[in-house]
Formats: structure tokens, C-alpha cells, sequence
């Protein structure tokens, strides 16, 4: 992995709260993804930006699935994204998220998303214009996979595969991943400009500079839908302001106290991902700075 690789162990901090602050002090955050069948992706990763701390979270969804994506809680606002009917993103969304972006402060997508030519074009445009911090998780990974070559950013990227689409991203086998996770994801983060997550036990976060092995989380977290939670987490924290590095370490690790404290209460087996953004608060608490 090379001798000048920085291994960090500290956790980052929070922004203050001071007591004059508003929501739009602490940022607003647009997810974008969801489709028929995968509208909880999208819902899971907004419970979780809102539980980040985020002043104001969006949801950007197919029109389609709106109202389930809306009623399912009243913290967040949505947008409706042109889609065809059956919750896939038509090339119109582009515009819709054009519009919407330039006062808001971090943006994730992938959650939930259907793995279309239109949506492709949409991941490629955003990873090459917008100039916010950008999250790619699930549906945008695989997408972005199909890319060559790869996109030049417009802005902090972070990415946060698990070892499969990490092996679609680089075009190596899991197993040579998994033998060496830091050495494989810093290798991709300083040849692409890029933060990776490389979710797992011990998930690596790194930026082809530093890197960090997160010591949270436990097998109760194997289960549909965590990952979608650590996306929001990651977009909400990145709209408070934290760096992109930081950002990523400190989503993680929090992440995986939630899974901790929720598998306490629940048991592993008996842990999914929807528990996940009620113990957030709770991990908030239990921080030691």
C-alpha cells in the first residue's frame, strides 16, 4: 500500500450548533434515487440525513413513487423527478436536478435507482458538473462502472462500494480485493481523485493519502438497506460542512455504533436497516470527544 499512506485513528468532529443557528446553517442536502420496488432505499437514506444533523434535507424521486417516498415521513421535502411511469428516471430529470442544485450544499445519489441509459447520463453529468459534494452509492456505483473513461470530477467525490460493485468499479476479482481492502482502495481513490468507502468488516475509508479502518459496526448490519442508511448519513454530514474525508470517517464510524446499539437492543439476527436512524440518535450520544 506504500510507506507514505497515513493511517488516521482519530475521530472527526462535529461542527458546533451555536444557539443563534437556523436549518439553513446546517445545510441542505439532496438525495436523489428510488424506484418502483426500492422506494425504502431512498426513504432509509433520508431518515438518515435527517438524523445526521442536517438543516434540511430533499428527496429527489420518480414521480411515480412520490407518494409512498412522502408519506413515509414528514422531516424531509421531496421533489419529483420526471420518470416514465414505472419509477425509471427519464432524461428530463437532468434539468429538474439542474435547477434545483445550486443552493444546496452536499448531494448523494444511487439509493434505490433504476440502472438506465437515462440515469447513466445522469450520474456521468453530475459526477462531471456539479460542483457539490457528491456521494455515489448502489445504483450510480454500477453505473459509473460502465463509464470509460473514467469521468473528471467537478467537485469532492465520495464513493462507497461494497466488495462486489468495487470489483465491477475496478475490474478485479473480490477475493484480490479483500486480500488486501487498503491497498486496493487507495490505489483507486489516488488514481480517480476520489474518496472510497469500501464497505465490510473493517470498512476501509480512504483518499489515496490517509486512510482509516473503522472499528463500529457488527454482522447484524448484513442485511438489505444499511447501506442506503450510510448514504444519507455521509450527505448529511458532508452538508454541515465537514470535509469530504472527514465526512466519510466520521459517517462510518457512527453508522456502525448505531448497528452496536441497536443490535444490543435487538439482537444481530433481529436487526434491519429501518432500526438504524433511531439508534443514529442514540450514537450521537454516546460519542467521546
Amino acid at each position: 500500500m506504500g510507506d507514505s499512506l497515513q493511517h488516521v485513528t482519530t475521530l472527526p468532529h462535529l461542527p458546533p450548533r451555536e444557539a443563534d443557528a437556523h436549518k439553513g446553517t446546517f445545510g441542505r442536502v439532496v438525495l436523489v434515487g428510488g424506484t418502483l420496488g426500492m422506494s425504502g432505499a431512498i426513504i432509509l437514506a433520508g431518515r438518515a440525513a435527517l438524523r445526521s444533523g442536517a438543516g434540511l434535507v430533499y428527496l429527489a424521486t420518480p414521480r411515480s413513487i412520490l407518494p409512498i417516498v412522502a408519506t413515509a415521513e414528514s422531516s424531509y421535502l421531496t421533489i419529483a423527478l420526471p420518470d416514465d411511469g414505472q419509477g425509471r428516471l427519464l432524461d428530463d430529470a437532468l434539468g429538474t436536478l439542474e435547477d434545483i442544485l445550486p443552493n444546496k450544499d452536499a448531494v448523494a445519489i444511487g439509493p434505490g435507482l433504476a440502472e438506465t441509459e437515462p440515469a447513466a447520463r445522469i450520474v456521468r453529468c453530475l459526477f462531471e458538473h456539479c460542483d457539490k459534494p457528491l456521494v455515489l452509492d448502489a445504483g450510480a456505483l454500477n453505473l459509473l462502472a460502465r463509464c470509460r473513461p473514467w469521468p473528471t470530477a467537478a467537485g469532492p467525490r465520495i464513493i462507497t462500494p461494497h466488495p462486489g460493485e468495487f470489483a465491477r468499479l475496478t475490474g478485479r476479482p473480490v477475493a484480490e480485493i479483500q486480500a488486501d481492502r487498503v491497498g486496493a482502495a487507495a490505489e483507486f481513490a489516488r488514481r480517480h481523485g476520489v474518496i472510497v468507502v469500501l464497505k465490510g468488516h473493517g470498512t476501509v475509508i480512504t483518499d489515496g493519502i490517509r486512510y482509516a479502518v473503522n472499528q463500529t459496526g457488527n454482522p447484524g448490519l448484513a442485511t438489505g438497506g444499511t447501506g442506503d442508511v450510510l448514504t444519507g448519513l455521509t450527505a448529511g454530514l458532508l452538508g454541515q460542512g465537514l470535509e469530504p474525508f472527514a465526512a466519510a470517517r466520521l459517517a462510518a464510524h457512527v453508522h456502525g455504533l448505531a448497528g452496536d446499539l441497536a443490535a444490543a437492543d435487538r439482537s444481530q439476527p433481529g436487526l434491519i436497516a429501518s432500526d438504524l436512524p433511531e439508534y443514529i440518535a442514540a450514537a450521537w450520544t454516546k460519542l467521546e470527544y
